[in-house]
């Protein structure tokens, strides 16, 4: 097979799909299905037409991702926006095709990767931002992990640790990004729940439903991003949260400790504060010290730099901070805010915009942006 000339065509197929209706990023996705495709069958049976058998085989990729993709959003618009408590049936066709996509044969974060993609419904550029590296990689992972199992047998589902990892993402990206998936995210994990006795599925259940708890006072009127400090805790659910707590207490019961257990008790101390200044900070710099004792995950680190600023004041928190890379993500926006705690308005106002540039996503650049427009306002007068 001519690698060099499947190369050659890949530019030419991806714009032919384009100018039938597929945008940019659609059409790479279905380009690189149709030369996994190849790769399995050219060999044995070589096209006469490579152009015309790429883009044949690459705008049925396209149509049948369309179709998924309009069947998964059907099936979120049947999902009740809050999740019903209490346990469900534990088989479940869609929480069975996570499992499958995450093969032995993958490493995690490639099957991670994959089965975000392929399941969930996220783009490329989405699952990219979730792990933190540049698009490209995480397309190229993508391919990776599509070429591996082109040829395998699907008779040896992946592990829990993997599937938990796939739905705290896709979780994530339905509470914060542009697809909201975060209610069918629960929905699998209380499936998931209802079939097993895992410490860690208890934790991470617990966790989404004490995120999801805050969801209605995330956002205000005009749809901007409320920071935690500044919600009406009076629009939090307190039945999600006492169903969080309970799940939560269980898990914690077991000794068995995982991060999201301890990222489900740092949720916890936050929704038990009845008011921002009655929130345990000492206790939630505790629990942040073994979740970094755990993972040792650079946002983790983040986070407790930024709990530490409420603790013992900005100074400690902008000093935990200096030990982080700068270019981590949120990196200029926690020290924008522990700035103007520590009575810098002129860094502060600089450290916003800066960080509203690189947000990433819209909501969360308009309330940077805000907040920088806040502080210069403050300045001129």
């Amino acid at each position: 097979m001519n690698e060099s000339l499947l190369r050659e065509l890949v530019p030419a197929v991806i714009g032919v799909l384009v100018r039938r209706g597929a945008d940019f990023a659609a059409a790479e996705d279905a380009v690189q299905d149709a030369l996994v495709e190849a790769v399995r069958v050219w060999p044995d049976d070589p096209p006469r037409d490579p152009h015309g058998w790429l883009i044949t085989v690459a705008w049925r990729k396209f149509l049948d991702a369309a179709r998924a993709d309009t069947s998964r959003r059907h099936r979120e618009v049947r999902v009740e926006t809050e999740p019903v408590p209490g346990p469900g049936k534990a088989v479940d066709d869609t929480l069975r095709l996570y499992f499958l996509c995450a093969h032995p044969s993958l490493t995690p974060a490639s099957a991670v990767a994959l089965t975000l993609r392929a399941v969930g419904g996220l783009t490329t550029r989405q699952i990219a931002q979730a792990y933190l590296v540049p698009e490209a990689t995480m397309a190229q992972r993508i391919s990776r992990a599509k070429r591996t199992v082109s040829d395998v047998r699907f008779d040896r589902p992946g592990d829990v640790a993997t599937v938990l990892r796939v739905l705290y993402l896709v979780f994530n990206e339905g509470y914060s990004g542009d697809v909201d998936l975060a209610a069918e995210a629960i929905r699998l994990t209380r499936r998931l729940a209802a079939a097993t006795r895992h410490e860690e599925v208890a934790g991470l259940l617990a966790l989404m439903l004490l995120h999801h708890a805050r969801r209605p006072a995330r956002t205000g009127p005009d749809g901007g991003l409320v920071p935690l400090a500044e919600q009406d805790r009076g629009l939090w659910d307190t039945r999600l949260i006492a169903e969080g707590v309970d799940v939560l207490q269980a898990a914690l019961a077991r000794d068995r400790l995982g991060e999201f257990q301890v990222q489900a008790a740092i949720a916890a101390l936050h929704a038990d504060a009845r008011t921002v200044e009655e929130t345990d900070w000492v206790q939630i710099v505790e629990w942040y010290d073994e979740l970094v004792r755990l993972t040792g995950n650079p946002v983790a680190r983040l986070n407790r730099a930024v709990a530490v600023g409420e603790a013992d004041g900005p100074r400690a928190g902008l000093a935990a901070l200096a030990e982080l890379d700068p270019s981590l993500p949120r990196h200029t926006a926690a020290a924008a805010y522990l700035r103007e705690r520590d009575g810098d308005p002129v860094t502060a106002a600089r450290l916003y915009a800066e960080a509203a540039r690189s947000a990433p996503n819209l909501s969360e650049r308009d309330h940077l942006t805000r907040q920088a427009a806040r502080l210069n306002a403050r300045l001129r007068g």
